[in-house]
């Protein structure tokens, strides 16, 4: 199947977001992770961006979704051979496939979402997602009527303990004595996408006393909030704004602005590391109509007054990946 799509793309008919073929000139292009465009999560608010620079430019894009790890390196190469530029890759996974492609193609300029790659013609995107952890952590504590609350994460890697460790001290910067319980769901890519595992883990952790869970999963987030419904429990979204998945049961998400990510390098890729946390935008919690019924007041000062003592300095959120032991 994917020879078949190799062949679409050299033939400039696929992977085009309105069947504008390559031979018209230079495109940006965006290339998904594991999960798909649709994930509702990290790749949909990708996606998000690309359509808003689209609209706005009235111009076209070109797109992939990979389906397996010997796609990564194929697709990004087969788009820079047809002209495409930038491209952007989203997810830390597409770092060395990315790296290769950039040094065979030096006049092509990429961006990666998640990774960094120090090469002169990419820019490195990461986040600052345990600042917006910290605050939907607090969020949490004060939710809860148990004081347990769980987190849910995807494949086990450092940038999810990452969200784990800012959701855990946001807590206990709440409650002290709170009662935390975290889950990953696999070693692989396809924990980003298995619904029916998270709504496992999830309900385990309701039947230990949680009443709030996390999920930094992607998909698999989807059965999380699904057994939160199920189970009359709450849940908080994560990368985009999940709010209208479950109104009534997502207390909030952990918006992650890859959206503004990808729009802002379809506009034009800086090479180095850009960094995007509070200050910048570039992470926040959601707060809109579908979830203004379980965000009291209270709440609402105390997330406002911590992400300004964050911006400050005042608070410093322990960054797992400098600190792996959360402390």
């Amino acid at each position: 199947m994917f020879k078949k799509t190799l062949v679409a793309l050299a033939t400039a008919t696929l992977a085009v977001a309105s069947g504008t073929t390559f031979a018209q000139g230079a495109q940006p292009a965006v290339i998904y992770d594991m999960g798909g465009k649709f994930d509702k999560s990290f790749n949909q608010a990708g996606f998000d961006g690309a359509e808003r620079w689209k609209k706005e430019s009235g111009k076209t894009y070109m797109e992939f979704e990979i389906a397996n790890a010997t796609q990564r390196e194929q697709a990004k190469r087969r788009m820079a051979e047809r002209g495409a530029n930038p491209i952007v890759a989203i997810g830390f996974a597409q770092g060395s496939s990315l790296e290769k492609v950039a040094k065979d193609f030096p006049n092509t300029r990429f961006a990666i979402i998640d990774s960094v790659i120090a090469l002169p013609n990419v820019q490195s995107i990461v986040f600052k997602e345990h600042e917006g952890s910290f605050l939907v952590g607090m969020m949490a504590a004060m939710a809860s009527k148990t004081g347990k609350v769980g987190f849910v994460g995807g494949m086990d890697i450092p940038l999810i303990r990452k969200f784990q460790c800012g959701y855990e001290q946001g807590a206990k910067f709440v409650n002290p004595k709170v009662e935390t319980s975290a889950n990953m769901t696999g070693t692989t890519g396809a924990a980003w996408n298995d619904p029916a595992r998270g709504g496992e883990l999830a309900k385990a952790q309701f039947a230990r006393g949680v009443d709030v869970i996390f999920a930094a999963a992607g998909g698999t987030g989807l059965g999380v909030y699904q057994a939160a419904k199920d189970n009359g429990r709450l849940a908080i979204g994560v990368d985009s704004n999940q709010n209208h998945l479950h109104p009534g049961t997502m207390l909030t998400s952990m918006v992650k602005r890859v959206d503004v990510a990808v729009y802002n390098a379809f506009k034009g890729v800086v090479p180095g590391t850009t960094a995007l946390g509070l200050k910048e935008g570039g992470v926040d919690v959601a707060l809109d109509a579908n979830n203004e019924k379980l965000v009291t007041a209270e709440m609402r000062r105390r997330v406002d007054a911590a992400k300004a003592d964050i911006i400050s300095g005042k608070i410093k959120v322990i960054d797992y990946m400098t600190n792996s032991k959360c402390e």
